[in-house]
């Protein structure tokens, strides 16, 4: 199946609909739990397993330290759904739609947290989404997480290509 990263004029506007939905539970929610995160902790209880209502099972922690969290989400993901039944690429329909809203609620619960996603490891072309959520006054915060998994990925993919060519 082929997914649209530039989807049509209706497409988009089914989109921004979700958007819209998506972002009115995300302000009214984070309303009552304004200024509540002061740990990376807190932001697992509160922002996945509270707000985004994900199981423990289906938030992967790859990194957890004082002022660094990266997880990846393995859940049953409506974006995912709404983007492959549209056709629509989820690298273009998770960054309008969860980017924003996970950024802004994320801001109502602390503003010094940061939300990245790794758009290199998201599904359908990946097992799960990989986020980092991090404080921005945090000491010298990079991508070498990503970089290093990115590097092992690769590695591991080019070693099951030479198996794979061998066994021809």
């Amino acid at each position: 199946m082929v997914l649209n990263s530039d989807p049509g004029l209706f497409t988009r506007l089914i989109l921004y609909i979700g958007l819209a939905v998506f972002y009115t539970y995300g302000l009214i929610w984070s309303l009552v739990k304004r200024g509540s995160v002061k740990t990376t902790s807190d932001v697992l209880r509160v922002f996945y397993y509270d707000f985004l209502r994900l199981r423990r099972e289906q938030v992967l922690i790859e990194k957890l330290t004082e002022n660094e969290l990266v997880t990846v989400s393995v859940n049953p993901c409506p974006i995912l759904r709404l983007s492959l039944l549209l056709r629509v690429d989820t690298k273009y329909s998770c960054k309008l739609i969860s980017e924003t809203v996970c950024k802004a609620v994320l801001k109502r619960f602390n503003t010094k947290l940061v939300f990245k996603r790794d758009y290199n490891y998201i599904r359908p072309y990946s097992s799960g989404c990989r986020e980092r959520i991090y404080f921005e006054n945090s000491s010298t915060q990079t991508m070498e997480f990503y970089e290093k998994k990115k590097n092992s990925e690769q590695l591991t993919q080019s070693k099951s290509e030479v198996v794979q060519r061998s066994l021809v």
